[in-house]
């Protein structure tokens, strides 16, 4: 589900493409002035949190409203590409392939911006269904034997929304060539986040281990509850891994990781074994077991939902 904050992705597309191409002299190293690049790395944070909060909010009429800000980045991430992207000329003149698997980086962007196109017609028509529910949603903060609480839901959402904001985000810059103008201004925003869905993922991490998860739906099959196991421990060890992996590769390729307006040492020398084997994890193996896994999940959940009849299995996470 893609959601609010990628109206900051386009926002920020939309800024970064006013002036691009006057700009291609400036250095790599330079940033937005003020430091406007952090800035918009906090907004999308602070988005993420407030549209899980208001997707689990008491009252309908939030609810409903959390919804259709949901849509609405959905429909921003479709227009930044559209509008943005393909505006670069970098779908066609992408740098260099380091692998023959970069080509299908374009392919996906297209895919992801026609699934958030589809998705946000989704989310309004799922807004309209709500508007008809008068009836408050009561959660505690801990978790209950049927249903997720209040913690558990502004965790998984927020992590969720950074990582959909992560992956187009993540595709484009790598697909930039070597010196474009405002190359490192997306770099900042996609480390930064990172370095924040980690901390979160570990957050939650603790919280299960505080608050214990609620019980899988009876009627599922001994299969399906394995799988659903399996699922998930693998959604969390990419939750972690993913932004380890990138740690690691930019220190071996002697570079800092930039987080908001500081820049990380790396921690090691530059090694061009190391670059390529953690690398490799954390551009291909990593992130394209992300959209088996999460392709997995989200099927999953429509499967118990709408094939099962099972009627609680979103409510579960969202309500």
């Amino acid at each position: 589900m893609k959601i609010l904050p990628l109206i900051s992705l386009g926002i920020l597309g939309l800024l970064l493409n006013q002036n691009a191409f006057a700009l291609e002299a400036q250095l790599v190293s330079e940033r937005l002035p003020g430091n406007l690049v952090s800035w918009i790395a906090l907004g999308i944070l602070a988005t993420s949190v407030l549209t899980a909060w208001l997707l689990n909010h008491t009252a309908p009429k939030i609810r409903v409203f959390g919804t259709l800000l949901a849509a609405s980045g959905c429909f921003a991430l479709a227009a930044w590409f559209v509008f943005y992207v393909q505006g670069t000329g970098f779908l066609e003149n992408p740098r260099p392939n380091t692998t023959p698997m970069d080509s299908a980086k374009p392919a996906l962007l297209w895919i992801q911006s026609m699934a958030a196109l589809a998705f946000g017609v989704g989310l309004v028509l799922v807004a309209i269904k709500q508007s008809k529910i008068a009836q408050p949603l009561a959660l505690t903060a801990h978790n209950e034997s049927t249903r997720y609480g209040l913690v558990s839901r502004m965790l998984h959402w927020s992590i969720a929304i950074l990582f959909l904001v992560l992956i187009p985000m993540g595709i484009y810059t790598t697909i930039m060539p070597e010196g474009s103008p405002h190359r490192r201004d997306y770099y900042v925003v996609h480390e930064t986040l990172g370095v924040m869905i980690l901390v979160l993922a570990l957050i939650r991490i603790l919280w299960n281990r505080y608050s214990t998860r609620p019980e899988l739906e009876s009627s599922l099959t001994n299969t399906e509850r394995k799988l659903a196991h399996k699922a998930h421990m693998a959604l969390y060890f990419m939750m972690v891994m993913i932004p380890v992996t990138g740690y690691v590769m930019t220190s071996f390729n002697a570079k800092s990781t930039l987080f908001l307006a500081w820049e990380l040492e790396p921690l090691w020398s530059y090694s061009k074994n190391g670059s390529l084997i953690w690398g490799v994890l954390h551009k291909y193996l990593l992130p394209y077991l992300l959209y088996i896994v999460l392709g997995a999940h989200v099927l999953g959940a429509l499967k118990h939902q709408f094939i099962d009849k099972h009627a609680n299995a979103f409510k579960r996470m969202v309500s």
